[in-house]
């Protein structure tokens, strides 16, 4: 059960950062999370009893007017929202970072059974390094929609052999895609880098307590329901704040269990018990979540909603759509992407940062 606040702030009016520019001069605006974006504007968002009431204002007239009457979570967040964000094993976020995926499992909703084979799959993880991942998620459980739990045995030994074939090997940060303590505990001795928890450490009871005990970081992702029936109509008062809570509550659940903040990452969970209207309502709002104050990931690679909204039928014809929304949730100041194809969406990236600080340096020289 998720606890439920009352005062949100979302940043707005989001652009590229200048270089050298501390975002708080002639632009009148702030740096985002110390990253590439600056915000010239907030949307108060208050969750009435009845109702949910939003204002946009100034970053002038929120200091001057609404500060004595925001709560004091509504304090911490407009703080959050211009920390840096903390390392993550070594790997600043200063600027956008790619998690390759590496799915070692037949039934995956894009590559499965692809790379069920262990050189296979450690074969595809060094070349989506070489390709520009700067983070590898190795996963041996599908969590698409409709999905079966995998035995704790079979996903170990789809798992733990291609770890130890790529810790060391390659320059990257390696990450277990588990929602089991025991897979999470062999492949922390294998060598993985960081936890990614579909169930926000929430699917066993012990999850949190050898995360803290092993002091590496965790994705806490949002999902309503189990992966089997997650897509049975799905339902929220907002989804936007109700994923907020929800992330909100497993970071508090977290730090209480001896997990620091600065070891903690943030998924929304597109696709993970979501309607069309859902995940674009959460793709729309992406920034409300920089005042949890940690970096954010976004996985959209592929998925379906992509489909919902274009002719394309297959998984296979969707990688144009998953590049649109990379751009975009960097746009909005995510600083980790998960996909499945590495090159492209580094190469995306890299064009739509390069080209979005190339217009505003132009402008600023006229």
């Amino acid at each position: 059960m998720s606890m439920t606040r009352e005062t949100y702030i979302r940043p707005i009016g989001l652009y590229p950062a200048q270089i050298g520019n501390q975002a708080n001069g002639v632009w009148g605006c702030l740096r985002l999370a110390s990253g590439w974006l600056d915000f010239s504007a907030l949307e108060i968002i208050e969750r009435k009893a009845l109702q949910i009431e939003r204002r946009i204002t100034g970053l002038s007239d929120f200091m001057e007017l609404d500060w004595g009457r925001c709560t004091l979570s509504a304090s911490k967040t407009y703080d959050y929202l211009q920390t840096p964000r903390a390392r993550i094993k070594g790997l600043s976020l200063d600027k956008p970072r790619v998690m390759g995926i590496v799915n070692v499992t037949p039934d995956s909703f894009f590559d499965g059974a692809r790379y069920t084979d262990t050189e296979a799959a450690i074969i595809h993880g060094k070349k989506l390094v070489d390709e520009g991942a700067d983070i590898l998620d190795v996963g041996g459980e599908s969590t698409r929609p409709g999905s079966d739990a995998v035995p704790e045995n079979l996903e170990l030994d789809r798992v733990i052999p291609v770890i130890e074939g790529l810790a060391g090997q390659v320059d990257a940060l390696i990450s277990i895609d588990t929602r089991k303590s025991s897979v999470m505990q062999q492949a922390i001795n294998s060598g993985v880098d960081l936890i990614n928890d579909v169930s926000a450490l929430t699917y066993e009871p012990d999850s949190l307590k050898l995360v803290a005990k092993a002091n590496v970081p965790v994705i806490l992702m949002h999902a309503q329901g189990e992966p089997k029936t997650m897509q049975n109509h799905p339902t929220y008062r907002d989804v936007v704040l109700d994923v907020f809570d929800y992330l909100e509550s497993r970071v508090d659940a977290c730090i209480s269990a001896g997990i620091p903040h600065s070891r903690i990452i943030i998924d929304p969970g597109i696709g993970f018990g979501k309607t069309l209207a859902h995940n674009l309502s959460l793709l729309s709002h992406l920034s409300l979540l920089h005042g949890l104050g940690l970096p954010i990931l976004v996985g959209a690679s592929r998925k379906s909603f992509i489909t919902h909204l274009t002719s394309c039928q297959t998984a296979e014809k969707r990688l144009s759509g998953s590049l649109a929304a990379a751009c975009h949730a960097v746009s909005q100041g995510v600083q980790i992407i998960r996909v499945h194809d590495v090159l492209e969406t580094s190469q995306a990236l890299k064009v739509w940062q390069s080209s979005s600080q190339g217009i505003m340096d132009n402008v600023i020289a006229l």
